[in-house]
């Protein structure tokens, strides 16, 4: 079990924002609780809490503007963020993974498989962020892509790339094994040490580096989808002919993009 952090609850519910916060203080955690979402960026900027539980549905400023407002901040661009959505739907889902929310939890739900999922990324959180084991840096290269792990910096053709922490590990990970495919659980595992969480955050995290290192993201040649299994690093030449076992096959390209919301 994780070491108790500071939680910010954040629900204009009082019945659902108290029992999420007695199962929260009961677990060990200190608990905040705010209504909407200005209260919740004053908050964070006063004093950032260790994870925010977001509802989505909030007065003034709803949970997804919350959530896209603090990852443009430099106090929150790496908080841990648990969304809370009555929505059903999967599309709200996937755009909060996209503005960065770490995991969500669909109501109605239990308060302790809430209370497992904010630990559960809390661990992983603090994971992420551990200083690596002492080792000689290496910088890694393929192409024209160039990572510093020890200065957390990256580079396409001189450009600096603008990665998150956990962006930056996934393409670590990958360039360290070009050519094998590797699926989204295992990603999930061996990149962030991650034994819980939704496989639709690998699917985003996947399609914002091909935002960031592809020429053309809808049609990507660097981070490739494996048909039914997941995702394969090429760092063949942009302008060369398709790999040999890309998945589209000869004479017609992938796409990758919507393929990999269906592994």
């Amino acid at each position: 079990m994780p070491r108790p952090g500071r939680i910010l609850v954040v629900d204009d519910d009082l019945t659902v924002a108290e029992v999420v916060a007695g199962y929260l203080t009961r677990a060990g955690h200190r608990v905040e609780r705010v209504a909407d979402g200005h209260a919740a960026l004053a908050a964070v900027a006063a004093a950032p809490p260790d994870l925010i539980v977001l509802d989505l549905m909030l007065p003034g400023i709803d949970g997804l503007e919350v959530c896209r407002r603090l990852r443009a901040t430099g106090h929150g661009a790496e908080l841990p963020v648990v969304m809370l959505t009555a929505k059903g739907d999967e599309a709200d889902r996937i755009l909060g993974l996209e503005l960065g929310a770490d995991d969500y939890v669909t109501k109605p739900f239990s308060p302790r498989e809430l209370t497992l999922r904010v630990q559960s990324v809390l661990r992983r959180s603090r994971a992420a962020a551990a200083p690596a084991p002492v080792e000689p840096a290496r910088v890694l290269t393929a192409g024209d892509l160039v990572l510093d792990p020890q200065a957390r910096r990256a580079r396409r053709g001189g450009r600096e790339l603008s990665l998150t922490l956990r962006e930056f590990d996934l393409l670590a990970f990958l360039i360290r094994h070009p050519g094998t495919a590797f699926g989204r659980e295992e990603l999930m595992q061996r990149v962030w040490g991650w034994d819980f969480g939704d496989l639709s955050t690998v699917t985003v995290h996947v399609r914002r580096l091909r935002e960031k290192v592809e020429d053309d993201p809808a049609v990507p040649v660097l981070i490739n989808t494996v048909w039914g299994v997941g995702y394969r690093f090429d760092p063949a030449d942009p302008g060369g002919p398709l790999d040999p076992g890309d998945p589209a096959g000869p004479g017609r390209p992938a796409d990758r993009t919507a393929g990999a919301d269906r592994l």
